[in-house]
């Protein structure tokens, strides 16, 4: 589940925090990285459980609606949502189970919060109109919790400041945490039953490596690559760049030069992509040409062994955001 992108996130965050702490312990430091790294993966099971905690509540209500319409001779409620095939596979599965008991995670201290996401459920025309649907597959019951996952989980401003209260690795997980829980609902296979796989931690242990790997470069050979930056930025307004497009360009240089099957081109798309979200509105465009720079610059000092492709873009992109 922990992919690059959560990685190179993650050692931005990171890196940035050690260049603030007067302690500057690389060994604690890259502890706080990887378990920032694990709070990642916890909360994804933890989104995961919230389905389960939100199908309980409904079935809870049905079982509440049942009594009544007995006691006053009434037709019965639907069991159409509360015997969802999906949700109840979800709730049975053993790797979720295994880690609801191993981490000893509840929603039961915010039941509230679990009963007005209910309301709104049962007020949304997705739900309506699957209620309301005749169609009976597993594909379908699957589908809509697809569905409502994207419409009140994921940009759920509400659940964003529930989760930050109880974390503050969770402030900026969420979005990348959302696509992944999405992809497993979409994954599920009754066939499976409660044996269906989750996504694991990491893919594979390269992607741990890579995170120890990168933040360690990015530390311990600081000096090396400022240099490279002042020697290949003449033509640049060094001293206009933000502190952290000198982290994120520090970070980029280390996944360069110590990662020889990442393309140059992923890496200096990754960060800019990280410049635009961390740091000014300008830093994309000066990033995108710098490390243009910075690579042609390498490369032809035969420091940068691999390709550098032609990115025509880069000082074109510079001068768009100066105007």
């Amino acid at each position: 589940m922990i992919n690059r992108e959560l990685i190179r996130t993650k050692v931005v965050q990171l890196t940035y925090a050690y260049y603030q702490n007067g302690n500057r312990n690389i060994d604690s430091a890259e502890k706080e990285l990887l378990f920032s790294l694990t709070k990642a993966y916890d909360l994804y099971n933890y989104l995961l459980q919230l389905v389960v905690e939100v199908a309980r509540e409904e079935r809870h209500r049905h079982d509440l609606l049942t009594a009544r319409a007995q006691r006053e001779g009434t037709p019965a409620p639907s069991e159409k949502f509360v015997a969802n095939r999906f949700a109840l596979q979800l709730e049975e599965n053993k790797m979720l189970q295994n880690f609801v008991e191993d981490k000893k995670t509840s929603w039961e201290n915010d039941k509230e919060f679990v009963r007005g996401l209910c309301n709104r459920i049962e007020q949304s025309e997705t739900y309506t109109s699957y209620m309301a649907s005749e169609e009976d597959s597993y594909d379908a019951d699957r589908e809509v919790w697809r569905k409502l996952y994207k419409q009140f989980f994921k940009d759920n401003e509400d659940l964003d400041l529930l989760l930050e209260d109880k974390s503050l690795y969770w402030n900026d997980d969420k979005e990348i945490v959302d696509t992944f829980v999405m992809k497993t609902i979409k994954r599920f296979d009754p066939a499976n039953k409660a044996a269906q796989p989750l996504l694991p931690e990491y893919d594979d242990e390269e992607d741990r490596e890579l995170a120890r790997k990168l933040f360690r470069s990015t530390i311990l050979n600081a000096e090396m690559y400022q240099r490279y930056m002042s020697e290949a930025s003449r033509n640049w307004d060094f001293s206009r760049l933000a502190y952290m497009d000198v982290v994120i360009m520090q970070i980029a240089l280390a996944e360069m030069l110590t990662f020889p099957n990442i393309p140059v081109s992923v890496t200096i798309n990754e960060y800019v992509d990280l410049a635009k979200r961390y740091s000014t509105p300008r830093s994309g465009g000066y990033i995108n040409g710098m490390l243009d720079a910075i690579a042609r610059h390498l490369a032809k000092r035969g420091k940068l062994m691999k390709p550098v492709p032609q990115v025509k873009s880069a000082r074109q992109d510079h001068a768009a955001t100066e105007e």
